[in-house]
């Protein structure tokens, strides 16, 4: 079929018609832009990490943030932080996807190994845990990874990390919350995640964040990035996984079901961000362990260092 706008071939059908190839790429580029300007997403001021793993979302997130930095005559510090969670015969894949992609821009990259940190890899830990805790894979890597993101996007000075999370990860971080009633989990979630600014948490904002993972997949596809699109070896393990199926059934039948899920999301997020507040389930403590932020005197992390120690 032809373009709505022109008549070039169609790439993708959007609920406001059929979109070639130049349209939709200019379509998907100005709704992250806008996401930016309206959510104050970037400052002039900012020194800006982006959370890369060279993956589609994470990638089409870099490039889109060192666009929109070279468009609005921002000067502002950029580089990307990446997480080399050892898991075999898949990150490094990934890496290396990235390294090219930031040689290619002239983007400095800092990778971050879980095993330099907490002496193994995802691989050799989570066995371990698992015999202690019962925590999946996807458990222990979400941990490592928030507290490695933070921990050294701040020791760079980073006063902002961008992620590359899309409107079905949102959605499906919404739904998972609302089935397990952690409605102070889901407090943090939004384009920019988190309740109130702390000096030990660098904000974590989502341009992508009302891009659905087809738009993002059919840009990285069509702007031509170097990206290996396989799914993490865990990942069918984890919760997400099943609600991800849920949510991909309910928009194949009824269209619109996952930006229902974020719309109606967005319009109570100020109510619990605010109730959260007010708790003191929401006071953010120092872990006596590592000095890092935690909601107890021992954060997360560290939690799972201790069974490694237990189990090893």
């Amino acid at each position: 079929m032809a373009c709505h706008k022109c008549p070039e071939r169609s790439v993708i059908t959007l609920q406001h018609g059929e979109l070639c190839k130049n349209h939709f790429l200019s379509y998907f580029e100005d709704k992250v832009f806008k996401t930016i300007k309206k959510y104050s997403l970037i400052s002039r001021q900012d020194v800006i990490g982006v959370a890369a793993s060279g993956g589609k979302d994470s990638l089409t997130a870099l490039y889109l943030t060192q666009k929109y930095l070279q468009e609005n005559n921002l000067n502002n510090k950029l580089f990307a932080l990446a997480i080399d969670e050892g898991i075999h015969e898949y990150r490094a894949t990934t890496l290396q996807d990235l390294q090219e992609f930031c040689e290619g821009r002239n983007i400095p990259v800092t990778v971050v190994r879980s095993q330099e940190i907490f002496g193994q890899t995802l691989d050799e830990a989570y066995p371990r845990v698992n015999r202690g805790t019962k925590k999946k894979p996807c458990n222990v890597c979400g941990v490592w990874r928030r507290y490695l993101i933070n921990k050294h996007a701040r020791k760079l000075g980073a006063t902002k990390v961008i992620t590359g999370h899309n409107l079905d990860d949102e959605a499906q971080a919404i739904v998972m919350n609302w089935f397990k009633a952690n409605t102070s989990l889901a407090a943090h979630l939004g384009p920019i995640s988190g309740v109130e600014e702390h000096e030990l948490f660098v904000p974590r904002v989502k341009p992508l964040y009302f891009c659905p993972e087809k738009e993002v997949r059919l840009y990285a596809l069509l702007k031509g990035f170097k990206i290996q699109f396989v799914e993490c070896p865990y990942a069918r393990d984890g919760y997400r996984a099943q609600i991800q199926d849920l949510l991909n059934d309910f928009e194949a039948k009824y269209k619109g079901t996952k930006q229902g899920i974020i719309n109606s999301f967005l319009d109570i997020l100020p109510l619990l961000k605010e109730r959260e507040r007010k708790s003191e389930k929401g006071t953010i403590q120092q872990c006596q362990e590592c000095g890092e932020p935690a909601h107890g005197e021992v954060c997360n992390a560290c939690k799972i260092k201790e069974v490694l120690v237990v189990e090893s």
